[in-house]
């Protein structure tokens, strides 16, 4: 943008006394559409206008500043030819002029070479052009209005679709007064309190009456997702009339095996935004509840790509549903939604919002590896000399930065200085030589290429998705650094096999999120795991006036056993045959008490093969139980198939082996008898590793409770995840049992949830008494 804005004042300067730059231009036109009577106003700044040189008429001037390079432009592009037609029928109209020249001036940003389209146009068919557009507009803005008088009739006589459950209508009010009151809330709300349909009926309701104009639902699960479409469905069968869109990534919805969004490759590129405003109005004029399905259906009536047509469509939406990255991440959010930093009448809703701590550390850090500079310098050493010079100067820098490491080195961002600046060189000249080279291109003809020459020769297919990878990689580190502050901290660290990493580590990402929620009206928190909420408002960007609200659960407690082992420990020191023989021991005591199926957690895979011995070699599991394990990296097919074996009033004792915080810790839905029990073996603290050291370290120096953040809370989410398996509607019944002491340590006990009260103290031989009791009742 900078660079483009240099351009524009360079060339400006050139143009002489006659010469007006900046005009700032502006029409409004009274139009009928569809019995809607309008105005639209069309506004803009010309680049420049200027004079024929015979004094007849004025011509346009609209400057274009392009890493493509000129020579190969064989016309303007059409959508920068019309925004010069339109300052140009505004200016003709508004002098009387009989016709208007329109010129197109484009600059090789590198080489500053320009190129020129010019043609004049008689004002009867610029102003034919013109009010055909204004047509076009019009069509929509006329649906609009009547779409939106018919969605907020309908949502004003809104009711909820059922009777209030205790603590519901709280949450209800709640999340309804936050909206109107501009607020963030944070929710800890039980499975079974109706979080979604409590969050979203009050949301629709302040779209009815005007106070906000779009919901974004968020969540890190498809699962999820999936329920809050469910609940929109709900709303909309109570006779509500609103369109909302599920949004899937590129990667799943493209038609594909692997995205690759051009002509040569794909077959609705080409075209496709001819086509895709009408896939566009057809789809919303028929339909309200927009899913996967549906796009992939109207994308292929009209060949238009489904990923790019979602997100068109999802700009005449009221509700979007789809991951946290659409709204907060750097890179990923919905610009269309969030380009300006300005408040928006939006609302976000922000399910599981437990993973929302991890997932935003994560959006704003970046990582860059050493080995990759050398990678991609071999590539272009035959292609781009200056490119291989500049990979050289940054991997020099990363070389005395990794001389300084032995094993981990914190760094100040002076430190690191030498090699940004490196480093804003390199990622300017791959975005030039990106731009100007395409996959099929005749590179002879570019003016800093000679015949024969190799680097005439185009990158083949894998160096070219290589280079792309590495230059946003190296892009997205430097967009991040411009971001750093006390919130951050600049590391360099070893993999196994000995590549250096440079790592910038977002260590708090309240700052970050903050600035994203400000673009909204009101932000709703929910989770049934959100304790301690003080920590999770510190980290989800709280303010001291917002507001908390903790939700009783509407089961009954003796419907639930909760058991704590007072005589078995997971901790590392305590990780002997002879303990595990004892966690087993207790496992198999567990599910022997009820023919019926269980989940087994365990704290990692390692401790979970350790101990699947001595549970497998046992005779009763041998005889009289099935034993299905969790995989790392398990396809959805395979999750599904994994859960399937859970099935309804079983003849015969299921297991499943999980790891905590997994595929199978949380989202899944084992209702009535597909689930009776879980066994959680120890309190899921994090593995001790170079990052959560230093997350423990950052928080012990700034609010010393570094072990809290870094493990301690963390680890209680995975444990209250996985024990929420078992309960999830008022006509189940299950038992729990926790397996390691520190369960009854006032630190833990302090982060129980309070339907966790009373629970029992057992061990493997009195746990018989209080299963048969239990079960019995």
């Amino acid at each position: 943008m900078q660079e483009g804005t240099r351009i524009h004042k360079k060339l400006q300067k050139r143009m002489g006394s006659t010469y007006l730059a900046e005009v700032p231009l502006d029409i409004t036109v009274p139009v009928t559409y569809d019995g809607v009577s309008l105005e639209i106003t069309v506004e803009g700044r010309a680049d420049g206008i200027f004079p024929a040189k015979d004094g007849s008429s004025m011509t346009i001037d609209e400057i274009k500043g392009i890493y493509r390079h000129v020579s190969r432009l064989k016309e303007p592009v059409l959508v920068h030819k019309a925004q010069a037609m339109c300052y140009g029928y505004i200016y003709a109209k508004k002098n009387k002029l009989k016709n208007i020249g329109i010129r197109m001036t484009y600059c090789h940003i590198p080489t500053e070479e320009v190129r020129i389209f010019e043609e004049r146009i008689s004002f009867r068919k610029i102003e034919n052009w013109f009010l055909d557009l204004v047509q076009e507009y019009a069509k929509w803005a006329a649906w609009e209005i009547k779409w939106q008088e018919e969605r907020n009739r309908t949502i004003r006589s809104l009711r909820f679709p059922f009777d209030y459950r205790e603590g519901q209508q709280t949450l209800v009010k709640g999340v309804y007064q936050s909206i109107l009151r501009k607020k963030r809330l944070y929710i800890e709300a039980p499975t079974g309190v109706g979080k979604t349909i409590s969050t979203v009926f009050p949301a629709v309701k302040s779209i009815g009456e005007g106070i906000t104009e779009k919901i974004f639902y968020l969540t890190a699960k498809t699962i999820t997702r999936t329920v809050a479409q469910e609940s929109f469905t709900l709303l909309a069968a109570q006779g509500m009339r609103l369109k909302f869109i599920t949004l899937t990534a590129k990667e799943k919805i493209c038609i594909l095996d692997k995205p690759q969004c051009n002509p040569q490759a794909c077959p609705r590129a080409l075209g496709h935004f001819d086509r895709v405003n009408d896939a566009v109005y057809d789809l919303l004029t028929q339909e309200d509840s927009i899913s996967r399905d549906m796009i992939l259906s109207y994308a292929e009536k009209h060949n238009v790509c489904p990923f790019e047509m979602s997100l068109d469509v999802s700009t005449w939406c009221d509700a979007i549903i789809g991951d946290y990255n659409y709204a907060f991440d750097p890179t990923a959010c919905l610009k269309r939604f969030f380009a300006q930093e300005t408040e928006n009448p939006y609302i976000f809703l922000i399910d599981e919002a437990h993973n929302l701590v991890d997932r935003a550390r994560e959006m704003y850090s970046s990582t860059l590896i050493k080995e990759d500079f050398l990678k991609i310098k071999k590539i272009m050493t035959t292609h781009s000399r200056k490119i291989a010079r500049s990979l050289e100067r940054c991997n020099k820098e990363l070389l005395e930065l990794k001389r300084e490491c032995e094993e981990r080195k914190i760094y100040d961002s002076i430190e690191i200085e030498p090699f940004v600046m490196k480093a804003l060189r390199l990622s300017s000249l791959l975005e030039e030589y990106l731009h100007s080279r395409t996959d099929s291109g005749d590179y002879t003809a570019l003016p800093d290429i000679t015949p024969g020459d190799p680097a005439a020769l185009p990158l083949d297919n894998d160096s070219r998705e290589d280079v792309l990878a590495f230059y946003f990689e190296l892009r997205y580190f430097l967009s991040i650094y411009e971001t750093l502050d006390e919130k951050y901290i600049i590391y360099g660290d070893y993999d196994p096999a000995g590549a250096f990493y440079l790592h910038l580590q977002c260590m708090d990402p309240s700052g970050n999120l903050d600035s994203y929620l400000k673009r909204g009206r009101c932000a709703v928190f929910f989770s049934a795991t959100l304790l301690p909420v003080q920590y999770y408002r510190d980290q989800l960007a709280g303010r001291e006036d917002d507001y908390a609200i903790y939700a009783p659960s509407p089961f009954s407690s003796s419907n639930r056993l909760l058991m704590i082992a007072r005589d078995v420990s997971t901790k590392y020191t305590r990780r002997t045959p002879a303990e595990y023989q004892r966690i087993s021991d207790y496992i198999l005591r567990f599910i022997q008490a009820k023919t019926g199926n269980y989940l087994i957690f365990f704290p990692s895979y390692r401790m979970l093969e350790d101990i699947r011995s001595y549970i497998e070699s046992s005779s009763y599991c041998q005889e009289c139980v099935n034993v299905y394990v969790q995989e790392t990296s398990m396809s959805e097919t395979e999750r599904e198939e994994f859960l399937s074996h859970f099935e309804d009033t079983p003849t015969k004792t299921t297991i499943g082996l999980c790891v905590m915080g997994g595929i199978f810790g949380e989202g899944i839905d084992l209702k009535d008898s597909r689930l009776i029990g879980a066994v959680i073996a120890g309190t899921g603290l994090p593995m001790v590793c170079t990052q959560n050291e230093l997350f423990r370290n950052y928080f012990d120096e700034k609010k010393g409770t570094g072990f809290n953040y870094a493990y301690q809370y963390p680890g209680m989410n995975k444990v209250l995840q996985a024990a929420g398996r078992v309960i999830r509607t008022d006509s189940d019944r299950g038992a729990i049992l926790l397996l390691d002491e520190r369960f009854l340590q006032n630190s833990y006990q302090s982060l129980f949830p309070r339907e966790w009260f009373p629970y029992d103290v057992v061990t493997a031989d009195s746990m018989g008494k209080y299963l048969s009791d239990f079960w019995d009742r």
